[in-house]
């Protein structure tokens, strides 16, 4: 009897922690013209919606239309950018790390571990690009009562 108990527990397990993404854009467009803006979706999806597996038998694409994908209920925090009309802005780098260095410690004051950081950066590949973007992901997680 307890082998089916158990068995019948397992089932019913629910995740233990829950994952966040808070994501950085900080825009490197000369003259101060870009955006930037830390960015933090209140809205879930849940990822198996829009998954497909494709195997030599089975090659159905996954039909989901962005309009479902898209979250329209998140958190948007304006950022400085990094250049302005004279070049690149300390200022600005440094309001940008307070105004995140905020956000961080609310997430952790909340409960949340940052387990984990990444960014990239697309940057002017020449004369005639002037975009680029740098970009910084913050994960975290927190255990679900």
């Amino acid at each position: 009897m307890m082998l089916a108990t158990t068995i019948f527990a397992q089932e019913d397990l629910k995740p233990e922690f829950e994952v966040k993404v808070i994501t950085s854009v900080e825009s490197i467009i000369p003259d101060g013209l870009g955006r930037s803006r830390l960015i933090s979706a209140n809205d879930k999806r849940d990822y198996k919606k829009f998954t497909s597996t494709q195997t030599e038998d089975d090659n159905t694409r996954n039909t989901s239309k962005r309009k479902d994908i898209r979250v329209k209920d998140f958190e948007e925090t304006k950022l400085l950018n990094f250049y302005n009309v004279t070049g690149i802005r300390f200022q600005n780098i440094a309001a940008n790390d307070a105004v995140i260095s905020s956000k961080l410690t609310t997430m952790i004051s909340e409960g949340w571990d940052l387990i984990f950081v990444t960014s990239a950066v697309e940057s002017d590949s020449g004369e005639k690009d002037g975009n680029g973007i740098f970009i910084t992901r913050y994960i975290f997680k927190r255990k679900i009562d």
